[in-house]
């Protein structure tokens, strides 16, 4: 079985030490492909770097809602450069986090929209970054008649707008939360929701799978969310497994 890792922090400073070892244990554990998003300017170059020297990683740069003291105007300006040149396989993770108290909402969407922008001009998927915000989101992305589709990370909205994301030609993320017998929501959209909707993550070094809880993620841990997701349908693990790596490349155009 070959999985792919749709959402994965590899490259953050936490685990730059550590690189080659985790690398090599996910593709152990039949991780052969992780797709690497970015939060600001500042990680971009190491993103990049890994995604050109490895093979089987993907750059999916973007500007992160919560981070807005981090970025620049000059920023939009580069991640432009970037998508034009054709190296990346989205943008992200982009998105809106109402979560979060005190949160600048007019600014996050006016960087959302920048780089909606963005990735309509260099014809790229995205992915998102919702919490709390689903319905703006989706509000945005038909009134800015986004047709790229993407992956919505991490989903944990309602059944009625995984079906509009869906509509969108989104697929949604699903991460070690579906492990949580308390997650009851998203465990209910995994259960029933088509197939051709489903991609699998790990978000690492974030959302650990629940055998894990407490402690960091890990790219090597993602077959526990296949299996979680493969008792959840009732279905075989490999058929599964073949699912999620097809709608990854699918929506990412990534090599079959």
């Amino acid at each position: 079985m070959e999985l792919i890792d749709t959402h994965c922090h590899l490259d953050i400073t936490e685990f730059q030490g550590r690189f080659a070892p985790l690398l090599a244990r996910a593709r152990s554990a039949g991780v052969g492909r992780l797709v690497l998003p970015g939060v600001d300017r500042s990680g971009w170059n190491r993103l990049l770097e890994l995604c050109r020297e490895e093979h089987g990683l993907y750059p999916a740069p973007g500007l992160h809602p919560l981070y807005l003291a981090h970025h620049r105007p000059a920023h939009l300006s580069e991640l432009r450069e970037l998508a034009q040149r054709g190296r990346l396989v989205a943008l992200g993770e982009i998105g809106l986090d109402y979560f979060a108290p005190g949160v600048n909402r007019a600014a996050q969407q006016e960087l959302f929209e920048e780089q909606l922008g963005i990735a309509t001009s260099a014809r790229l998927p995205i992915l998102l970054h919702v919490r709390k915000a689903h319905d703006q989101v989706l509000a945005t992305l038909r009134r800015k008649h986004f047709r790229y589709g993407g992956i919505v990370h991490a989903f944990g909205g309602s059944r009625q707008q995984a079906d509009q994301y869906l509509g969108l030609g989104f697929c949604l993320g699903l991460c070690g939360t579906i492990t949580y017998s308390r997650a009851r929501r998203i465990r209910a959209i995994a259960a029933d929701f088509p197939g051709e909707g489903l991609v699998l993550e790990t978000d690492a070094p974030d959302i650990p799978p629940a055998a894990h809880r407490g402690e960091e993620n890990l790219p090597e841990y993602l077959p526990e969310v296949l299996s979680a997701l493969a008792e959840l349908r009732q279905q075989p693990a490999e058929n599964l497994a073949a699912l999620t790596t097809a709608n990854a490349c699918r929506v990412l155009s990534l090599p079959a």
